[in-house]
């Protein structure tokens, strides 16, 4: 465990419903507001909550425009968010191994 720094662990990342679309995020290009609700299980109050503080980081970019008059909010990983999510696996990876 000598190797491990708590430190590393992202606060931002760690929740549940943030790891849950930094994840979803890391493997898609994009994702519409109602597909990342849908697979989260989230609320649309909780899923926005979570979403702003992931943009006030840096780690989302959040586009909301219309499509046939409805609104469509599309979310993605930044560059940041995805050197982030890398260095927040990295830490829970040093963690893991530290336990064995």
């Amino acid at each position: 465990m000598d190797d491990f720094d708590i430190e590393k662990i992202d606060e931002v990342i760690h929740g549940r419903i943030r790891l849950g679309i930094m994840a979803f995020l890391s493997g898609a290009d994009s994702a519409d507001f109602n597909g990342l609700k849908a697979r989260l299980g989230a609320t649309d109050g909780n899923l926005s909550a979570h979403l702003r503080k992931l943009e006030d980081a840096g780690y989302v970019a959040i586009d909301k425009s219309f499509v046939d008059r409805k609104p469509l909010t599309k979310v993605s990983l930044t560059e940041a968010g995805r050197k982030a999510f890398t260095a927040y696996l990295d830490a829970m990876k040093r963690l893991v191994e530290g336990m064995g």
